[in-house]
């Protein structure tokens, strides 16, 4: 498992990324990385293809935040709520992408995949697709925090900072949000 990135490490390396040193780019790079595939699987996670969709998500928030740092203004935000921002607009592009369909290639592959089934796959889609739907129903707000603590896996104190609130206002609208999923699964919506 991915070890976390501690809280503030990503706005202590900006200034020096800015100034062109390689190695505090490269470890800033390293860090959205982390952040931008957690958020991508997160939000992709009922699309065909997701894994490899939030690898491409992530590469392209990296590319853009590389490409936008030179313009970057700490207006006292955290910096990890500047990479969600663009981590959003990225999984949206994404998520609108899958929505126009695959299309055909003439390349026949060279091995047989041994990754999971139609059937797996169907079950596991079903499950989170009742899931989103779930997690649809809840304010954005809600949704947003569950998706940070939850399947991102940051702490209260990193998604806060984030999201620009405080980490005790983190916790209640977590526990708030949570409960309001229990109460939805308790009046009948099943995930089987």
């Amino acid at each position: 498992m991915e070890q976390s990135i501690p809280q503030g490490a990503l706005r202590d390396l900006v200034g020096a990324a800015r100034a062109g040193d390689g190695a505090a780019t490269d470890q800033l790079m390293a860090g959205v990385h982390q952040i931008a595939v957690r958020y991508a699987r997160a939000r992709l996670g009922t699309l065909p293809g997701a894994r490899e969709a939030a690898q491409d998500v992530a590469q392209e928030v990296c590319v853009a935040v590389l490409t936008s740092l030179s313009r970057y203004t700490d207006r006292g935000l955290p910096f990890e709520a500047f990479v969600y921002r663009i981590a959003a607009n990225k999984v949206a592009d994404a998520q609108r992408g899958t929505l126009r369909g695959a299309v055909p290639t003439d390349d026949v592959p060279d091995q047989v995949d041994s990754a999971a089934g139609p059937e797996e796959h169907a079950l596991r889609s079903d499950q989170a697709r009742a899931v989103w739907e779930l997690m649809d129903r809840l304010s954005p707000q809600h949704r947003e925090i569950v998706t940070l603590r939850v399947a991102v896996g940051l702490s209260a104190d990193e998604t806060a900072e984030a999201l620009g609130m405080t980490p005790g206002a983190v916790r209640v609208a977590q526990h708030r949000a949570l409960g309001r999923l229990r109460s939805m699964l308790a009046e009948g919506s099943e995930l089987a």
